[in-house]
This record gives structure tokens, sequence and C-alpha cells, in this order.
């Protein structure tokens, strides 16, 4: 995949010392993690303790309609499955008041007493069907005698939410009876309509599942209509209100409007679970995972294969030519196997790559003519030979380092910085560290060869950089660290030195605007006189000339 945005020259260099095998433990280690911070996210919980939380809230009796009528189709699914969504869409809006549940045909039982336990009100809703009750018919009297049953308690407002189509099919005069009895109790009744004034025929099943209508004993068949009258004056007589079951909002507006307003009961107790949390456990292993993953380097470690002896170097206040920095020459390798980089010795040159002299010979050119060229001073010859096996052995970049090391002998120093810098992308760490250094070493020389202080500053702060990388490849080079020091001092002393230079070439100008000639020849004379064996000592030497010709004018002289 990196190939694709990578070229090939510079993808064994950005790849080199990755381990394959530590890739794959630091993907595995961040795919762990992942998979822990998802549970920790899930929150997982485990065991749990049950509190008692003080409340307050409405006792709500709600009565269903479970005859055959509500069987009816004339709203969706049917009127009793509406009435028991109506229900629990009430549920939801009580959150903090204790439920009851009263199921009603031709008579009524008290399905669930009053309680804040959501689910068991739910599943008693749910379990509603028209063989709730066994006796047919809609005895609307008996719903309301049933919910003064489930208010034990005394001081509680009472409150009953009554479902149903209104046919009450056994006596409406006693169902408005028990809603007076019901007012004077305290008991305050909203009613909710469920099918259309319309009406719809009653649809039943037989016996083989063949479905059917129901009959009256003549054998006609029944239809229902939703008495909206009766529930009137029932809700009417205890205060509360009717409502028809139209739309999604129905019971929304009955709590909003009728119950929420009503006075609540202090003290209701509700019991509910506090689970233990368990997350802090796979988040903890998720950390310690990311942790790993992150300490875990994708290359190995390579060990320094080189030393070297430290040189001290001296630096005037005037700054003359660079001294050399430290390097190597060549040893000679053991006869078959190339050996790896040889380690530096101080003797003011660069470190040259003997393994490669005893490879097979190439055409025109052999390992053992180019160190013999080598040693015997002829830098050239050994150059000119280290480039054809080079060009032979196209993928070894050791021979191109050697041949780097024989021009860097030969002074052809830009030669060199190229050679070394093709083989800073060597995939191997120990030869492209002492590629580096062997860079600085050439930049530092061709420093030292600029004319003017721009070009040394400049050409010295390269230099450093190529030591910083040697340095960076290899901590325990000590002359790699020795010669980034002495690079950036220079590059210091540089600076201040150019400072001192234009303060004095400032005051010597101000003279001369001032016509104080011989003050300026006192100021510059000197620095000249100092300046002598330095590569800036032209760029002053013109200015101090005139000056002094200026002052012999004058400046008689006595005879």
């Amino acid at each position: 995949m990196l190939g694709l945005f990578i070229e090939a020259r510079l993808l064994s260099a950005l790849t080199v010392g990755i381990s394959p095998r530590r890739r794959k433990i630091r993907f595995t280690l961040l795919v762990l993690a992942s998979v822990f911070l998802i549970i920790a996210l899930a929150r997982p919980q485990y065991g749990f303790n049950l509190q008692e939380v003080e409340q307050s809230g409405l006792d709500i009796v709600v009565a269903i309609d479970t005859s055959k009528s509500m069987l009816a189709q004339d709203i969706a699914p049917d009127r009793l499955d509406r009435a028991k969504l109506a229900a629990l869409e009430l549920m939801q809006d009580a959150q903090a008041d204790r439920l009851g549940l009263v199921a009603f045909a031709g008579q009524a039982f008290l399905e669930c007493p009053l309680t804040v336990d959501d689910t068991a009100f739910e599943q008693s809703v749910q379990a509603l069907d028209v063989n709730s009750i066994s006796q047919g018919g809609t005895g609307i009297a008996n719903a309301i005698e049933a919910a003064e049953t489930a208010y034990k308690e005394n001081g509680h407002f009472k409150t009953l939410v009554l479902l149903t189509d209104g046919e009450d099919n056994v006596n409406e005069a006693a169902a408005l009876e028990a809603a007076q009895n019901a007012a004077k109790d305290g008991l305050k009744i909203f009613t909710v309509g469920i099918g259309t004034t319309a009406g719809d025929l009653i649809r039943v099943a037989d016996a083989n599942g063949n479905s059917d209508y129901v009959r009256d004993a003549d054998g006609n068949v029944v239809k229902t209509h939703l008495n909206e009258d009766l529930l009137r004056q029932i809700a009417g007589a205890t205060g509360g209100f009717y409502l028809p079951l139209r739309g999604g909002d129905t019971m929304d507006t009955l709590y909003d409007r009728g119950l929420a307003p009503l006075p609540k009961t202090e003290g209701v107790g509700k019991m509910i679970r506090q689970y233990h949390e368990q997350y802090q456990w796979p988040l903890a292993i998720a950390i310690l995972l990311l942790l790993a993953e992150m300490f875990l380097p994708e290359r190995k470690k390579t060990k320094g294969q080189t030393t070297g002896t430290q040189r001290t170097y001296a630096f005037s206040d005037v700054p003359t030519e660079p001294a050399e920095p430290i390097a190597a020459k060549p040893e000679e390798a053991p006869p078959v196997i190339p050996p790896p980089v040889p380690p530096l010795i101080p003797s003011g040159a660069v470190v040259v790559l003997i393994g490669l002299l005893l490879l097979p010979l190439a055409v025109g050119a052999s390992p053992a003519s180019a160190l013999s060229d080598y040693n015997s001073g002829n830098y050239t010859n050994a150059l000119d030979e280290f480039t054809r096996l080079a060009e032979t052995q196209t993928n070894d970049l050791r021979l191109v380092f050697n041949a780097g090391d024989a021009a860097y002998r030969a002074t052809n120093f830009d030669l060199a910085q190229g050679l070394f810098s093709e083989v800073t992308l060597s995939p191997d760490i120990g030869l492209q560290q002492k590629a580096f250094f062997n860079l600085g070493n050439a930049q530092f020389q061709l420093a030292k060869q600029a004319t003017d202080l721009d070009g040394i500053e400049s050409g010295l702060e390269i230099a450093e950089k190529s030591y910083g990388r040697a340095l960076d490849l290899n901590t325990n080079d000590a002359d790699a660290a020795f010669n980034l020091s002495f690079t950036r001092d220079a590059v210091e002393r540089i600076k201040e030195f150019r400072a001192m230079l234009l303060r004095a070439k400032n005051e010597a100008d101000q003279d001369v605007r001032m016509s104080e000639f011989h003050q300026a020849l006192e100021i510059m004379a000197p620095l000249q006189a100092k300046l002598q064996k330095t590569i800036v000592a032209k760029q002053y030497e013109d200015f101090t000339k005139k000056l002094k010709q200026i002052d012999d004018i004058e400046t008689p002289h006595s005879q």
C-alpha cells in the first residue's frame, strides 16, 4: 500500500528496522483496546441493591372494558387493543404515580392493585382479553365499585380513568348512581370513549376458527355503538371530564389537563434497584492495552557499532578556518565475509567501509586494487574504481559509501556530499548513521570554502543538522556528539563575531560622517590586523586602506 504513495527508492529507508511481528502485536493491542472501550461504553452492571425512594404522586386506577363489544374494529386494530395501548401511554406519563388496573364486563375484578412497579402494571394490561371476565355484558357500576376497593389508605386523592365504549347493557341508571356515590367518597372519574358513534359489527371466531358475528337471541347480528352521553354524565357527576380516543395525544391531554393538577400524595415509597457499575474494569484494561501499544515501538533497537576518540579544539575570538571534525580511515576487512561498518579511529578524515573490498571482481575494477590505491593515497583512482564497482553492484550502498570516502579524501567535497546523501537512504541503520556523520564532515569542509561569513554560517548549520541525525540514530556515538557540539558552538561564535564587526564598522562609519578619519582608522586598523589570516579580512581591507589614505592627507606626519 505504501508503494502507491512513496517512491520505491525511499520506501526501504522509511520501513527500515520495522518488525512485522511487532506491528501485528501493536495492531492486536489496538483491536483489543477498542473492544474493551466499547464494553466500557456499554456500562456493564453486575449485582444490585434495593433502595427505597420517597416521592410524591397520584393514585390512579385504570378500568378497561373487556366485554365482547370491545372486539369491534371501528377503531384500529380493535377497541380492546386500542384501550390497552391507551393505558400503557398513560403509564408513560404517570412516571411518579401509583397505578392500579380493573378489568370489567358483566362483573369487575381488580387485576393489579395500586403499585409503583410499572412492569407489573404493564404485564397485567397485556394479559387482558375478552375472556378475562367470564360473565358477559358491560357493567360500569361494578367497575366503579371495584376501583374504590383499590384505595385502602385514608387521605389519598382517588382517581379513576375509565376506558370503555359506554354500552352498559346491565343497568345504565346503576352506573350513573354508582358514579354519584363515588363522588361523595372523593373519587374523580375521567372517561375515555373507545369506538365511534356510527358503530360496527362484532366479529368473533367460532370453535372451528371460522369468523362470524355476534348475534342476539333472535339470531340478528349485533351492532355496537359508542355511548358518549352516558360517559359524559358519569365524568360530570364526579368532577371529571370525557375525552374520545382520537389521534395520538389523547392520553397526554388527559394527564396534563385532568390528572397533573390534582393534589399528590406525599411520601409514596418506591423500591428501585441500584445496579453496581462495572465499567471501570474494561476501561482500565483498555487503558493498559493502549499504553502497551504506545510504548512498544515498531522498529527494533539497533546497537551502535562504532565508537570514537574525541579531540579538543580551540576557537579564538576571531574565527579562523574551522578545524576538521572527527572522522576515521578504513581498516582492512576479513577476506571472505563483508563485515559491518568499521569503528572510527581518529585520523582527520571520514569512515570508509572495507566490507566489500573482497567482493567478486567487477569488470575494470576490483576491491583489492581500490583498497591498494586508497592506502597508497591515490584517492582519485580509488574513487574511480569504487564508482565502477558501485555501478556494477547497484543494490549495495556500501560501495557508494566507499566512493564518497575516496572523494572526500581527494578533496572533492561536492561529490562526497552527493554520495553520502545517497547512502543516507540505506535500510541498514548502522550504514545510514555513518553516512549522516560523513555527510556532516563533507558539509563542514564545504563551509570552510565559503568566501563570506554568511556562507560559512549557512554551511555549518547544514552540517549541524547532519551530525544531529547521526546522533539520533546512535546516541552512543561520542564523535557525532562532539562534532555536533563543536559545529553548533562555531555557528554561535560566528554570530557573535558578526555582531562585533558590525558594531566596529558602525562606529567607524559614524566617525567618517563626522570627518573624524583618524579616529575611524584607529578603530579599523587593529581590527584589520587581527583579521589578517581570516576569510573576512578582504571585506574590510579596502575600507581600511581608504581611511588610511584620507588620514594621511588630513593629518600631516612630522618629518
